[in-house]
């Protein structure tokens, strides 16, 4: 039963902890763009600027929690709880981001 949790609590850290680094590469792709734009992408740039530390502090948890699965069953759940949270955290921040440059917000 222990094998069954950790590989649950491997996958889903490692899920959490691409989609922390789906938000960092978009914010990456955005801020390279506003930067080729010059002073017109300044105001996405400002932006960009100030979401890097949730999508560094959410790529750092989740990565934590995938290296805490590879403990035994306590640390495997922590791991998933850790992991999971940084991506569904992860995921909001970069709907948010979306949103904002798609109009929707």
């Amino acid at each position: 039963m222990g094998a069954v949790v950790g590989l649950v609590a491997f996958l889903v850290a490692l899920a959490g902890l691409l989609v922390a680094l789906g938000h960092v590469g978009y914010l990456a792709m955005l801020n390279s763009a506003a930067t080729k734009r010059g002073v017109a992408g300044g105001a996405t740039a400002d932006y960009v600027a100030g979401r890097w530390k949730v999508a560094g502090g959410t790529a750092a948890a989740a990565a934590l929690g995938l290296l805490l699965t590879s403990g035994g069953l306590p640390l495997d759940v922590l791991g998933l709880l850790l992991g999971g949270g940084a991506g569904v955290v992860a995921k909001g921040a970069l709907d948010q981001t979306r949103g904002r440059f798609r109009g929707q917000h």
